[in-house]
């Protein structure tokens, strides 16, 4: 397996920061960008890879790419238009670990010419689909390592929702990039749990006063859900917190039932949490618990559509559960603790469990149902 490839098939997900000074369609983004500083930066926050653009039109070079080999040790994806041999191997001397390969712009025969020439320089080729029909196409060629761009690149529209599609749409036994339009952590959670190995995100980072920060912040762990939410003005107190996950309570047994699945903003993903009965409200997300005595179970799961893609680790019903934090630790998998959390405590939980998410309600509360927003921004910033 070639450097990039095993780069994104480790566990969790990864990111591919990419150096780009101009965009086609946003003009420049960063002009005076540095892509050996940029390069150090991004593997020092935590990037599996570096993307360097080489085309002249996004202002960028070959001496882009060699700059950012000197500079840092992590798999090089070089991008471009490119549909000729010698430009690959120009590319590998230059350092490239990895080549972008536009299904759009190949044939499928001269696709498989250039993969094959890829993997004779020891490079993985990205292959990148755009639509369903290109999607199929690239399954059927046996790619193995495959970005699903949620720019349309006639227009520049962004669709983030159709993308995430053809993301859960794609095998899983291929490597899946989920590229452009991710500029917060929710972005990237969603593209996780449809199915995406790795996220490739530019932008974002080069509009960023400082680049490797903002990385840093992008996959950062645990995401944040506020829960119990029933008021708008909560909702945006939680957005602005920092929150990433926002949860609305559609069981009938709690006086913290949300009216509905509220408007959340888009660097939001919104939960509807049921108990026995999952309904049929609309949400990014569902939580679902058994019911059990005419109250809700200890444990829950997490759901994408009806995927299970988490475990919620919870306490018993409003009773102690002196095991609640032992049992997360040992779980596998994404684990979402909830359960007792407080801006006090979840520093020293998620030390000891390293969960995908934390999950807080009524420790957050004046009342039930109503937040008390300093409590909120105090929950965030401890869970961080």
């Amino acid at each position: 397996m070639a450097r990039f490839r095993e780069a994104l098939s480790r566990p969790g997900l990864a990111a591919i920061a990419e150096v780009k000074r101009r965009s086609p369609s946003a003009g420049d983004l960063r002009p005076d960008a540095d892509p050996a500083d940029l390069a150090a930066g991004f593997e020092a926050a935590g990037a599996a890879a570096v993307s360097i653009l080489v085309d002249e039109r996004f202002g960028g070079s070959l001496a882009d790419l060699a700059a950012a080999r000197s500079a840092s040790k992590l798999p090089l994806l070089a991008k471009g238009f490119f549909s000729q041999a010698d430009q690959l191997a120009e590319l590998r001397r230059a350092g490239a670990d990895a080549v972008l390969l536009l299904l759009r712009d190949l044939t499928d025969a001269r696709l498989i010419q250039l993969i094959r020439f890829a993997h004779q320089l020891s490079m993985d080729a990205l292959v990148e689909a755009h639509d369903a029909d290109e999607l199929v196409r690239a399954v059927a060629l046996d790619t193995e390592v495959i970005g699903v761009n949620a720019r349309d690149l006639d227009t520049f529209a962004i669709d983030r929702g159709a993308a995430l599609e053809l993301v859960a749409s794609a095998p899983r036994d291929r490597v899946i990039v989920a590229e452009s339009g991710v500029t917060a952590r929710a972005h990237g959670a969603a593209a996780e749990l449809a199915g995406a190995d790795a996220i490739l995100v530019g932008s974002a980072l080069m509009r960023a006063a400082d680049p490797a920060a903002k990385l840093r912040e992008l996959v950062a762990r645990p995401l944040v859900k506020v829960c119990g939410l029933t008021r708008e003005e909560d909702v945006a107190a939680a957005a602005e917190a920092g929150a990433d996950l926002a949860g609305f309570i559609l069981a009938r047994e709690t006086p913290r039932r949300a009216p509905a699945v509220l408007p959340v903003p888009d660097t939001v993903l919104s939960v509807a949490v049921y108990v026995g009965e999952r309904g049929d409200a609309r949400s990014d997300l569902a939580q679902l618990y058994a019911r059990e005595d005419g109250h809700r179970s200890r444990d829950g799961v997490l759901l994408r559509g009806d995927e299970q893609v988490a475990r919620v680790v919870d306490r018993a019903w409003q009773q102690e559960d002196p095991e609640h934090i032992e049992r997360a630790r040992s779980a596998e998998g994404r684990i979402v603790l909830a359960g007792g959390l407080t801006p006090e405590n979840v520093g020293e939980a998620v030390e000891a469990v390293r969960p995908w998410a934390v999950d807080a309600s009524s420790s957050l509360e004046t009342e039930p149902g109503i937040k008390d927003h300093d409590r909120i921004r105090a929950f965030v910033a401890a869970a961080r």
